[in-house]
């Protein structure tokens, strides 16, 4: 039996924002592709934890920066239904760094992951849903930062550059396919408790910077699942182009 609100794919499912997005996103009714790009254990208990509620989804492994994989994971979307939205949630950071200690490769990777995998996505999300290409419509969220007005000096500079794209990608796009039945949107969470902070090497990173955040605390992954959800339904129907910041107040 087809899920009501049909099939969405978060890339980066697995943990963190994706991980809490994809739960939410079975709870309203949507079957999830939870990729994944190497922790198959978090992606396999993000998919357990959406079985156990009589919810529909799959793990599917998969490097967004990838054309080959990135098709495996949509043609693996395609085996579930009709697919509605995706979610361009995967992305990194690395080691907190001034720019003149960053080098070419580590600058390529940021950009690969952060900007490339989020078109290659599109690309493929939109053949499958857009009207010109005989679809029947959907909704594409993007994950940008706050860090892409604040800038990421003294840390993440090349992630902040990355999320800057984002924005532009989020306007160029919704304008494009805004007559096919499609509406692209974005999400800019600001200091937010995930693992991501670890793997820039600061794990207290979200409670340190509490004191600069007007609400006095870091938000929560579910904080910024639901405004994702609510960009990827149809309660957002007139909605394209936008971007909610989900920051406590920093960085508006």
């Amino acid at each position: 039996m087809p899920s009501p609100n049909g099939v969405l794919i978060v890339t980066g499912g697995s943990r963190g924002i994706g991980a809490a997005t994809s739960l939410l996103a079975a709870e309203q009714g949507y079957a999830v592709v939870v990729n994944y790009a190497g922790n198959v254990e978090a992606a396999e208990a993000v998919v357990a934890a959406i079985h156990g509620t009589g919810g529909e989804a799959i793990a599917v492994r998969g490097d967004v920066s990838l054309p080959e994989d990135v098709e495996h994971i949509f043609k693996a979307a395609d085996r579930l239904g009709q697919l509605t939205g995706l979610v361009n949630n995967a992305g990194i950071v690395g080691p907190t760094s001034r720019v003149e200690g960053l080098d070419a490769e580590r600058i390529a990777r940021i950009l690969a992951v952060n900007v490339t995998g989020s078109f290659l996505c599109a690309i493929a999300a939109i053949k499958r849903m857009s009207t010109r290409h005989g679809g029947q419509g959907g909704s594409i969220v993007n994950l940008s930062s706050a860090a892409a007005k604040l800038g990421g000096a003294n840390s993440y500079v090349d992630y902040a550059a990355a999320k800057g794209a984002i924005d532009t990608f989020t306007t160029g796009l919704a304008l494009e396919v805004a007559a096919e039945g499609i509406r692209v949107n974005a999400v800019r969470p600001g200091v937010i408790e995930t693992e991501i902070h670890a793997s820039g090497g600061e794990p207290d990173r979200a409670q340190r910077l509490a004191s600069q955040i007007p609400m006095g605390r870091p938000g929560t992954a579910e904080e910024v699942a639901r405004a994702i959800l609510w960009l990827i339904s149809p309660e957002s129907s007139y909605s394209t182009g936008t971007v909610i910041t989900v920051s406590g107040g920093r960085g508006i």
